[in-house]
């Protein structure tokens, strides 16, 4: 019977094995795979594809394992102790992306409707505009803007990259729907657009950094200072951040020149991905993407901290971090060992989970 039959023909299934039913039942229930050459690059190529359902069904009525059943299939007990593939990060689909500009305007009206004390801000800041870029622009400019440097030029300065980057204009979005989706202080995308600094500082950021690599050293440094001074998150113009970030409370958040962040990274507040000493050169740690970096941790050096990896709060990292393990400590050490370390079948900075690394008993 090949796995095919199996799919099409669930009830052949499972009438055969109703009159097998006298054979004994195993002592380890077993998960069914199927194991045919077309079957794995069908799975390859697509991760959730019907297989999944394949399994699924052998899983609810297979009772009874055969001796020749493993002819077409592969048999392996299941245990909770088997490490599972890590989750893939959700990529945000280009139209739930664009749904963002007009979500932010309902949410905005619907604010204005409950607080109406707040009819000329939100007119002002998100209303009055016909786009993100130029809403986060204008508040952008507001926010960093001071005597000596007037809100217009901020803007125009803004606003002209924004319209230019379309990579830019992409993060800004899946940076506003990681703190929705991972924050659950945070109220509605309006709420981190207009008060979460640092969304507000990973976008100037943003424009800070194609500045520094475009040659324009000095007006990349005068959007840093004032990041700095206005939002206390002093990321340097030079380190390269990826998309879907989200920087929580973001409170003294220090990140050096040649610092690499990945993609979907949640970092906490007082954190710092910094040197060693006087080195120069490509000094600084390596995030990778899924990373869950909690507060108050130092991760010092050019080391690399694995993809979906999870550092506790309040460690201090100076070597390698290997992918899907928690560390904790200072020095922070592997949960489980390093020759065993427990491996972590979801993305953190996803689940936001500080604790279930903790063993210990008050």
């Amino acid at each position: 019977m090949s796995v095919s039959l199996l799919q099409s023909q669930p009830s052949i299934l499972i009438k055969t094995l109703q009159a097998k039913s006298h054979l004994p039942t195993p002592r380890t229930m077993v998960a069914c795979v199927d194991n045919s050459s077309a079957a794995r690059s069908k799975n390859h190529l697509n991760p959730n594809s019907d297989r999944l359902q394949i399994e699924n069904s052998l899983f609810n009525y297979v009772k009874f394992a055969r001796s020749n059943f493993c002819d077409i299939v592969t048999c392996a007990p299941i245990s909770q102790d088997r490490p599972n593939p890590i989750d893939p990060p959700p990529m945000f689909p280009t139209e739930s992306l664009e749904d963002v500009w007009p979500r932010l305007l309902e949410e905005a009206r619907s604010d204005v409707q409950q607080e109406p004390i707040l009819g000329n801000y939100y007119f002002s800041v998100i209303l009055s505009h016909n786009s993100l870029e130029s809403a986060l622009a204008n508040h952008l400019a507001a926010k960093l803007s001071n005597q000596t440097l007037p809100s217009n030029i901020l803007f125009e300065v803004f606003s002209g990259v924004f319209k230019d980057d379309r990579e830019i204009r992409r993060a800004m979005r899946e940076d506003l729907k990681a703190a929705k989706d991972r924050d659950p202080a945070c109220l509605s995308l309006v709420h981190c657009l207009l008060n979460y600094k640092g969304f507000l500082a990973i976008q100037a950021h943003r424009v800070a950094h194609k500045f520094w690599r475009g040659g324009r050293k000095v007006l990349a440094f005068v959007i840093q200072n004032r990041v700095s001074e206005v939002f206390a998150v002093d990321i340097h113009p030079g380190a390269k951040i990826g998309h879907g970030i989200l920087l929580d409370h973001a409170t003294g958040v220090v990140i050096g020149e040649t610092a690499v962040i990945g993609n979907y990274v949640s970092i906490l507040h007082n954190v710092t991905l910094g040197g060693t000493g006087k080195v120069s050169g490509d000094r600084h740690p390596k995030i990778g993407d899924g990373v869950l970096i909690g507060a108050g941790t130092q991760v010092l050096g050019n080391v690399r901290v694995g993809e979906g990896a999870k550092i506790g709060a309040g460690s201090v990292v100076v070597k390698e971090v290997p992918a899907r393990t928690t560390v904790v400590g200072n020095p922070a050490r592997l949960v489980g060992g390093k020759e065993n370390p427990i491996k972590l079948d979801r993305h953190p900075s996803f689940t936001m989970d500080h604790t279930s690394w903790s063993d210990y008993v008050i």
